[in-house]
């Protein structure tokens, strides 16, 4: 019995035991659910979704008319995981022939690009940058393990055009340099925020519903960069540079009633494209970072200060020394020439240093430095662009007894080029100084606009008579008897100034020099200043003869841009009878191409198959042989870089109004004329992106013009 009592004793023990187990998994199922549920389940949540950034889109940089200079286009990237995908499975074969289908490549290439891969990969790259359309026809295969990503690159539609003031991103799509530095944190917007859960692998899926914050995307800046400007400003100054066989030059192109850059640039210049392939030097922006000696442009603040204090008599004669060069305080003072006699005028007009100090020295240091900062010297002038420096001007207590004569004739102070175009802007605008500006708007994805800079006038640097007064002598210097006779366009009224500079380097000066033009016109209405810089030039060492020559030039151009500023000669060469010559019709559809050459009645031969002209023979501009037909090669452009809503404007020089305007209104654009007969201008010009019902103005005459284009061009 006592037997019998123990064996259900340990019965009723391990049977207690049993019903230990369930009644503690309640117990803790009870605890799990109910008494800690809500923090595990936080917990849980906390491990099990994570958020994902929405890139927003970088804001688009305008030029003054709407064409587009910078934007962002898609790269489509296209990569697999073979641990996923399999090396030889049907999957690898399918995206193999996909890609062979879009490339020039064969299915092969990509086979075997995948089976060399290390056998540890698990991301290899097949293609860097494809099409839309194969980035959806792969996207189409539905595959696991096929890899497909979205990068967001920021492209210069001009290239180099506007390279230093546009700047440049780095691969984090960020501002370096330029508009896209100074103006960062609204070009790049806000990134928004996705939802989305993870797997125990970390894999991370998209689910329906989840929240989502959309990115709010960048600002766009509409600029007062005149691309047309800008690229004739490149094109002279590039070809003044190698012509002088300078180190390097700068141009900068000014209105001066309302402080607007128009044009900037340095050479050598970049591709804001691939800025890693070219030097850190040349990605300075030399015309607001550069501190120079700028030389006899300077010697405009000693004629203000001394007009205005009545320290000459404009009927004063200064006799200079025979030998061409004077002692003061033990330092010899040079004139470029032996000048002899000269009044007032002549002292500015032919450059004479020993005058102009002799007309310093009448004058308190303190009140010459006052006109020197009233001119904005010694102070940054406030452009929006990052890195300007500020220059140098000593403060009287700081001077020897030579700083006061040579600093009169651009020695012994430093300024940067944006001061010197801001000076000389100040006294076309009637002795009111401007702040220089870039970016005329800030406007929202819409268009809406969010900000609008007006023009700000800074001071008054000088009286109106003390202009009125000043001017004829700055024209004269652009004349036979002056220093800038290289810098006069026949019919058009320009006043200005030439520099010459030695330079001061390891703390002497050197046998090297900066040669310079500042000048404005036309006289009566000035519109434009134009600024020409070069660095060590080697033909001449005059600004007269280097600088001047490349203002000529781009005066010359830009005169025949605007309407109000004709010049007889311009008119004479239009109205004559011109050779005919190819029209050109490289980037043109292939049907308007046909169009205008039937309307004309020039023969052509096309070969190859496409949408767009690619190439012709001869090229645009040639004089065509009779009965010779032109060759055009056919070929499909990729419109990948288009944005959507805009157009690529045609070449219209040598086209008749109505050619024109069929070419035009086919792709989207209006159009405004200016006279009738053969177009020889245009504006924007051809080759400019711009957004689709905007308007295209063109000018013509009733007489042949087949090669005035070379008007506007050369």
């Amino acid at each position: 019995m006592s037997e019998q009592s123990s064996i259900m004793n340990r019965m009723f023990l391990l049977f207690g035991f049993l019903l230990l187990l369930p009644a503690g998994i309640l117990l803790q199922l009870l605890r799990v659910n109910v008494a800690e549920g809500d923090g595990l389940r936080e917990l849980w949540n906390s491990q099990a979704i994570d958020y994902v950034s929405i890139p927003a889109q970088r804001g688009d940089i305008y030029d003054t008319t709407g064409s587009l200079l910078a934007t962002n286009r898609v790269i489509y990237k296209v990569a697999i995981d073979p641990k996923t995908v399999g090396r030889s499975s049907q999957d690898v074969h399918r995206i193999a022939q996909t890609l062979s289908n879009h490339t020039s490549r064969s299915a092969n290439y990509y086979l075997r690009k995948i089976q060399n891969a290390d056998s540890r990969s698990q991301y290899v790259v097949l293609e860097r940058s494809v099409p839309v359309q194969t980035f959806e026809d792969l996207n189409l295969l539905g595959i696991r393990g096929l890899i497909l990503e979205e990068e967001y690159r920021r492209n210069y539609n001009f290239g180099s055009l506007a390279s230093h003031v546009l700047g440049f991103v780095n691969h984090e799509m960020k501002g370096m340099a330029g508009l896209e530095a100074e103006y960062n944190d609204l070009l790049k917007g806000t990134d928004g925020l996705q939802q989305v859960r993870k797997d125990p692998f970390n894999n991370i899926f998209a689910y329906v519903g989840a929240p989502r914050r959309q990115p709010v995307q960048g600002y766009s800046l509409h600029t007062t960069i005149n691309s047309q400007m800008q690229a004739i400003a490149e094109e002279e100054l590039e070809a003044g540079v190698e012509r002088h066989m300078a180190e390097k030059g700068t141009v900068i192109i000014m209105d001066p009633k309302t402080g607007a850059v128009e044009a900037m640039t340095n050479f050598p210049y970049f591709n804001p494209n691939s800025p890693a392939t070219i030097e850190n030097e040349n990605r300075r922006n030399y015309a607001i970072s550069d501190q120079i000696e700028p030389g006899s442009t300077f010697k405009v603040t000693t004629a203000i200060a001394a007009i205005e204090q009545d320290l000459v008599d404009f009927n004063e004669k200064f006799e200079t020394p025979d030998t061409g060069y004077k002692m003061i305080h033990g330092q010899t003072m040079r004139d470029h020439d032996p000048l002899g006699t000269m009044t007032f005028q002549e002292v500015i007009s032919k450059s004479s240093n020993i005058a102009t100090s002799e007309i310093a020295m009448r004058m308190e240091p303190e009140s010459f430095y006052q006109y020197a900062r009233n001119l904005g010297f010694g102070t940054p002038t406030q452009i929006d662009l990052p890195g300007e420096t500020e220059g140098r001007l000593q403060r009287p207590y700081e001077w020897s007894l030579v700083t006061l004569p040579w600093m009169s004739i651009g020695y012994e102070v430093q300024v940067t080029p944006i001061q010197l175009a801001q000076a000389y802007a100040a006294i076309a605008n009637e002795g009111v100084m401007m702040k220089p500006f870039v970016v005329e708007s800030v406007r929202d994805e819409f268009g809406e606009i969010l900000k609008q800079r007006k023009p700000m006038s800074v001071r008054r640097v000088a009286k109106k008579e003390t202009i009125k007064k000043l001017i004829p002598i700055l024209e004269d210097v652009v004349s036979d008897s002056g220093t800038a006779g290289w810098a006069s366009v026949e019919g058009l009224r320009i006043a200005g100034k030439t520099g010459t500079a030695q330079k001061f380097k390891d703390g002497r000066y050197r046998t090297k020099y900066r040669a310079s033009f500042v000048g404005f016109f036309p006289v009566e209405n000035p519109k434009h200043v134009i600024l020409v810089l070069l660095d060590e030039p080697k033909t001449s060492i005059y600004g007269g003869f280097t600088a001047g020559s490349i203002f000529k030039e781009i005066a010359t151009r830009i005169s025949g841009l605007d309407n109000a500023i004709e010049t007889p000669d311009t008119r004479d060469v239009i109205a004559k009878n011109l050779p005919n010559v190819a029209p050109k019709l490289t980037g043109l559809l292939a049907a308007d191409a046909s169009t205008l050459l039937k309307e004309n009645g020039i023969p052509f031969q096309a070969t190859g198959k496409g949408t767009h002209v690619v190439e012709q023979n001869p090229v645009s501009g040639e004089e065509i042989t009779p009965n010779k037909p032109i060759e055009i090669k056919l070929a499909t452009l990729s419109a990948d870089s288009i944005p959507d809503g805009y157009a690529q404007i045609p070449d219209l020089t040598n086209l008749n109004m109505r050619q024109a305007t069929y070419l035009l209104l086919n792709r989207g654009f209006e159009i405004e004329t200016i006279g009738s007969g053969t177009i020889y201008t245009q504006f924007p010009r051809a080759g400019d992106f711009m957004k689709k019902g905007r308007t295209v103005t063109v000018r013509g005459k009733s007489k042949s013009m087949n090669q005035s284009q070379s008007i506007a061009a050369n």
